[in-house]
């Protein structure tokens, strides 16, 4: 045979590994070249089309102009995680180690996946509220855990607590908690927490909490970190980032809080997936954690806002709203539109941002079966007035 030329045996070794085949690119990524690519207003992908705030943008301009150019602490420049610490404590009232129990990562992205590696064995199984951002099913298989999905169900996208309890078991390694939620906009109770807190006890199960929109709230909603219930403080991995509550999305600064046994396994997994997140946007990132109390009021003032302009919007366009408790995201039912502009969700979003201008997430990219969400649409309102203007103009055209 001749050496350089492959067996069929050999070729075939080659291909991709079985993991990759089991989920697609992000769907929600896609939206935004289909944007681009039509001109379309882009209410698919969750980043801010308005500035920063100032003084977060002048921290990192300064922290560049004195040199602050090379490599971090691997897990995370020191006044960083003071203020996070400090943070946390502030506004949750829970002392946390900052030199022991954080580790700084490169987004909140690789905060769940460096968490999962770090406590999830192959084999093993990590519950799932569904609908689910779109990471954590192929983070969990990425690990070669079996995610185990549990629906949250409209309006008020709650869970039936035996339903729950029935995914539980000695497989059970983890689940993975997101509030405020995307795509649904749920705000998790005390009373839900408790009950998620339980079968963790009882399982011996680790809580991966993602808290990035922790201060995008409405309507008296609370958030509440379920590592501050009593029994959750050694079993929980808190994850949140810079993205969401400064309008920073691009700068990538993520972190991980959890006891100091579970904090070394994270530091070790992050140090090979990235060594480290940029230098100079951490020192940023110390003075965005710093802001008053103001800031964070005002920011949900403001979401508030948009989050009202975009439901009239779609309402008067002939979409059903479900209303969002927190985070800066509209889930909607389109079955008003099928089959006149449309199938199903993906048909829908293809006319939308194509003929109408308007870009969308289709509802079954966030479901493990796609069905489930097959009459669903999401839509961001994290852009300014005059964006969401244009789109409530462009989503008139859907009326009959």
């Amino acid at each position: 045979m001749n050496p350089g030329v492959p067996s069929p045996a050999r070729a075939a070794r080659r291909r991709v590994s079985q993991k990759a085949t089991r989920f697609t690119e992000s769907v929600i990524r896609e939206m935004t070249r289909l944007a681009l690519q039509y001109n379309a207003v882009n209410l698919a992908q969750g980043f801010p089309d308005f500035p920063a705030p100032e003084a977060v943008k002048q921290a990192a301009q300064q922290a560049i102009a004195r040199d602050v150019n090379q490599y971090a602490i691997t897990w995370g420049a020191r006044p960083l995680r003071e203020a996070i610490a400090e943070k946390f404590q502030r506004t949750q009232g829970l002392a946390v180690d900052p030199e022991r129990e954080i580790t700084v990562c490169c987004g909140s992205t690789e905060a769940m996946i460096a968490a999962l590696l770090a406590v999830v064995d192959p084999g093993d199984e990590v519950v799932i509220f569904e609908p689910f951002y779109e990471n954590y099913g192929p983070d969990a298989i990425l690990c070669g855990a079996v995610p185990r999905y549990v629906k949250l169900r409209p309006p008020e996208w709650s869970f039936d607590p035996e339903e729950l309890e029935r995914v539980f078991g000695p497989r059970t390694r983890a689940i993975i908690l997101n509030t405020p939620n995307n795509p649904t906009g749920k705000v998790f109770t005390r009373a839900e927490l408790e009950c998620i807190r339980d079968l963790c006890v009882r399982w011996d199960a680790y809580a991966i909490t993602d808290e990035i929109y922790e201060h995008i709230l409405y309507d008296g909603a609370e958030h509440i970190s379920i590592t501050t219930l009593e029994g959750m403080r050694e079993r929980t991995i808190t994850i949140n980032g810079l993205s969401k509550t400064y309008s920073v999305t691009g700068w990538r600064i993520g972190w991980t809080l959890a006891a100091a046994e579970l904090t070394a396994a994270i530091r070790k997994v992050h140090d090979f997936l990235t060594v480290g997140a940029a230098a100079p946007l951490q020192e940023a990132g110390a003075v965005a954690l710093r802001l008053p109390d103001e800031y964070y009021r005002q920011l949900a003032a403001d979401y508030g806002a948009r989050r009202d302009r975009l439901l009239a919007h779609l309402e008067r366009a002939g979409f059903r709203c479900y209303r969002p408790m927190g985070a800066y995201y509209i889930m909607t039912d389109i079955s008003e539109f099928l089959p006149r502009c449309g199938a199903d969700d993906v048909a829908f979003v293809r006319y939308l941002v194509e003929q109408i201008g308007v870009a969308g997430v289709p509802g079954s990219s966030f479901y493990s079966r796609p069905a489930d969400g097959a009459r669903q649409v999401r839509f961001c309102f994290c852009k300014r007035d005059e964006t969401l203007d244009a789109a409530g103009a462009r989503l008139l055209q859907l009326r009959p």
